[in-house]
């Protein structure tokens, strides 16, 4: 079975080359463009992992991965951001922390590969 990658960021162009190379690699991937619209889908589609941009002006990812974490808390959460240091509010709801601009796109890809793995080992 196809695993199933929600990616949720206000940014058009970041959340459309992200999810370009997630699909790429094979997932299925859900598009939200804003913090409600996430929550929403995260609510009515089968998720396997959850990639959240940090800053959204709307509601912050560490908001959103509260929201997501009370739902369902056995999925996990890349949480994406451009600040550095990790904010402490963080710890612990995001499953991994990658920063914008210093990671790759096959940091990403890895990350995504290790927690489903270790997801399905549960």
């Amino acid at each position: 079975m196809q695993n199933t990658i929600l990616c949720i960021d206000d940014e058009p162009l970041a959340l459309e080359l992200r999810c370009k190379l997630l699909a790429k690699a094979g997932y299925r991937v859900l598009v939200a463009a804003s913090p409600e619209e996430g929550i929403g889908l995260f609510g009515s589609e089968r998720v396997d992992l959850v990639v959240l941009d940090y800053w959204m002006p709307d509601l912050k990812g560490i908001a959103v991965a509260e929201k997501l974490k009370s739902m369902n808390p056995a999925v996990p959460i890349v949480m994406l951001s451009g600040f550095r240091p990790i904010f402490d509010e963080g710890i612990g709801l995001a499953d991994l922390w990658l920063l914008k601009g210093e990671s790759e796109p096959e940091d990403l890809l890895t990350a995504v590969a290790e927690l489903l793995h270790r997801a399905q080992s549960r």
